[in-house]
């Protein structure tokens, strides 16, 4: 015999499946604050110094072997001679870069002014990954190698591998489970004018607080970068990146400014832009003639325009002019900061008010504040592509 089934009971019932068959879209219809609440991003970046530290050597023997035939241009090096950069520099604390870079200069004859030997740079690099858990323990991984040669006709570096060198590029062997590749550099590198009569002024901002303030440069020279490609790794994480914009060298301060230089590539499926702004200030030693000492201080601002801080910052720049005040540094914004040290040797018999150097010993000492690890090895890739303009063009 069936049990009875009384009307209050199918009434229950009939709520229940309701409800049952409800659920889903009341679920779905909750908000999503409610149903998951975001976690706040993490933050990827890093404040530490020597972000970017270790040595390096330069040999200018252009300047110690000079020519002596009477073909090329008066006070040119000898055919052949090479500057050389012995590189020995931690980056971003787990990736190491060492071996050389060597320059060869642009020359031209005595008469014509043709063009006799090409400018070029040379690239022979070992890259080594540290155990972040364990930075002594460590392994080399692949190679920064190939050549960059300079248009004779404009100067213009082409990272291509036109004009007869061997394309620059990032090799990495398989390690393990990670898949070898190798990934070539790109696009134009413009280093500093040939000739210096027709340089112009150019002036740069910077908000400070609600004060804009500027700083005029009266002979500037510019680095250009054009689709500059930045080959990717030595590990994934660091991807391939493409650069636009200037690097201003300023012939009576020695300092480099810039105005904007645009990092962009894609990580983790999506694009990523940097602009970098500030500048790097040469500051000599007192005893410079004789100790041979100085050092470029760095102030070089990240996506200033997007991390200005909402309160006025006035206050910290007060009774500053507006040059003191535009390369002072701001913490509170990402940042690369620091000094790069000379020590450098001078040729014998040179001119005694502005010495020439035969021999430079570069100690780095470089420091992030609020900084991804992409945005430390894209600044230091460019750096080192930009070596022959920034130590002796």
């Amino acid at each position: 015999m069936k049990p009875m089934v009384t009307s209050r009971q199918r009434v229950q019932t009939w709520a229940l499946l309701m409800v049952l068959a409800c659920a889903p879209l009341a679920l779905l219809s909750v908000p999503k604050a409610q149903a998951c609440p975001d976690r706040p991003p993490k933050d990827n970046t890093v404040t530490e110094d020597d972000i970017i530290n270790g040595k390096m050597t330069i040999d200018f023997a252009t300047r110690t072997n000079l020519d002596s035939s009477g073909d090329l241009k008066e006070g040119s090096p000898a055919m052949g001679a090479q500057d050389k950069y012995t590189v020995d520099l931690t980056v971003a604390k787990t990736t190491q870069f060492t071996g050389d870079i060597t320059r060869q200069p642009r020359l031209y004859s005595s008469v014509l002014g043709r063009t006799k030997q090409e400018g070029r740079l040379k690239f022979n690099l070992n890259l080594t990954v540290m155990n972040p858990s364990d930075l002594a323990q460590k392994k080399q991984v692949g190679k920064w190698v190939g050549e960059i040669a300079s248009n004779p006709e404009t100067g213009v570096y082409d990272f291509s591998g036109g004009n007869g060198g061997s394309p620059l590029r990032v090799h990495v062997d398989q390690i393990g489970a990670a898949q070898a590749f190798d990934d070539n550099f790109g696009g134009k590198l413009i280093g500093k004018a040939e000739k210096k009569e027709n340089l112009s002024s150019q002036t740069y901002k910077r908000l400070v607080g609600k004060k804009e303030v500027t700083v005029t440069v009266k002979k500037s020279d510019p680095m250009k970068f054009e689709n500059l490609e930045l080959g990717k790794g030595p590990v994934g994480v660091y991807p391939h990146t493409i650069v636009n914009g200037r690097l201003d060298y300023d012939y009576e301060t020695g300092n480099w400014l810039t105005d904007g230089i645009h990092f962009k590539y894609n990580l983790n499926g999506k694009e990523v832009e940097d602009v970098v702004t500030g500048s790097i200030k040469w500051v000599e030693d007192p005893d410079r003639k004789t100790n041979g000492k100085g050092y470029y201080e760095f102030n070089l601002r990240f996506n200033e325009e997007k991390n200005k801080p909402e309160s006025s910052e006035s206050s910290a720049f007060e009774g500053l002019s507006d040059e003191a005040a535009f390369f002072k540094v701001d913490n509170t914004i990402p940042c690369l900061t620091g000094r790069v040290e000379y020590v450098d040797t001078f040729i014998p018999g040179g001119k005694a008010d502005e010495p020439t150097p035969s021999k430079s010993e570069v100690i780095y000492h470089l420091n992030a504040n609020k900084l991804t690890k992409q945005q430390v090895v894209n600044f230091f890739k460019l750096w080192m592509v930009a070596v022959g303009p920034t130590n002796d063009e």
